[in-house]
């Protein structure tokens, strides 16, 4: 994966867990809580000094610090905070459980967290998941998807990608070749062959086969999948082949989709600012604003207030 280690948060060098502990039970207890205490402590630390903060405020105060911070908190900002102090796999399979449950899946956001991911990044959802849920991820997307699109996701799941080999040229031209054949070339298209290489090769790999695919068809991969597929299988097979080649560009794309139109999306902007913090997310800012000649601060403090976009904000660092 085009992944740039360009992150936002990288937590502070002198710290010392017991003592923010006891200034976030400070700005909890007592009348009025301090709002702007809990966020310059908890968007300038790591989240394993978050985690580090966790333990020590349960051995300290003998209480469950999300909890507090539940009770204390509400709406949005509570929403930030929560997902803060979370682990990032814990976080993430949160997400996907409530997309999938209830009446309808949010598709969108199974394409988000499942094709965006390295290979590592998926096997420690897979296994936050069932130990949460205590039901395999792969068995509750199954029964929440279909078709083709199922099929593509739980390949993913399942560890499928090959992370090991090398790029290999020859090889590239021979996949390139074959989802050719398997859509441009022919009346129909064979799905199929584009699940097993999208989800099979590694993002270096892949990033060969595109190349090879654009001087076989004259045209890149996107617009052939674009042309070729239709709905959700599009979008997720599009999110691949886009985070192969700049992932922090989609994430800037999808940013912008959930602040477009009616209300924000304010799920997907939480989600995606707390969760690419810790890696490339002063990446995503740079990508947002070549894109839409805005920064992203400018338009996140436009569809947000208060205390949510206090906290936003200080996870973006400076402009």
């Amino acid at each position: 994966m085009a992944t740039v280690h360009e992150p936002t948060v990288v937590g502070v060098a002198h710290f010392n867990a017991a003592e923010d502990a006891a200034a976030l039970r400070g700005a909890m207890k007592g009348f009025g809580t301090d709002e702007d205490a809990i966020i310059e402590i908890l968007t300038s630390r790591s989240n394993a000094q978050r985690q580090a903060i966790s333990q020590a405020f349960t051995l300290e105060y003998g209480r469950d610090i999300i909890e507090d911070l539940k009770s204390e908190l509400g709406g949005h900002f509570e929403d930030v905070i929560v997902a803060l102090m979370l682990p990032p796999a814990e976080y993430l399979c949160k997400e996907l459980h409530h997309c999938m449950e209830g009446m309808g899946t949010d598709e969108k956001v199974l394409v988000e967290i499942l094709c965006t991911r390295t290979k590592k990044e998926i096997a420690e959802i897979v296994e936050a998941y069932e130990r949460l849920y205590n039901r395999p991820l792969a068995e509750h997307m199954c029964s929440e998807t279909s078709g083709d699109f199922r099929r593509l996701l739980t390949l993913i799941v399942t560890g499928a990608r090959d992370e090991e080999a090398g790029v290999d040229q020859a090889r590239a031209a021979e996949a390139a070749q074959q989802l050719y054949d398997a859509g441009e070339a022919k009346w129909g298209t064979d799905e199929e062959i584009f699940n097993k290489i999208l989800a099979h090769e590694s993002f270096g790999q892949l990033r060969a086969i595109f190349e090879e695919y654009k001087n076989i068809a004259g045209r890149t991969i996107e617009q052939a999948i674009k042309a070729e597929i239709a709905g959700e299988l599009s979008e997720a097979l599009s999110a691949i082949v886009e985070c192969v080649e700049n992932s922090a560009a989609w994430f800037a794309k999808r940013l912008r989709s959930s602040m477009q139109g009616g209300g924000t999306e304010d799920k997907a902007l939480i989600r995606i600012i707390v969760n690419r913090s810790e890696i490339d997310l002063a990446a995503v800012k740079r990508e947002y604003e070549s894109l839409y000649d805005k920064t992203l601060q400018s338009d996140v403090a436009g569809e947000t207030s208060g205390d949510y976009r206090k906290a936003l904000i200080a996870l973006l660092g400076p402009a």
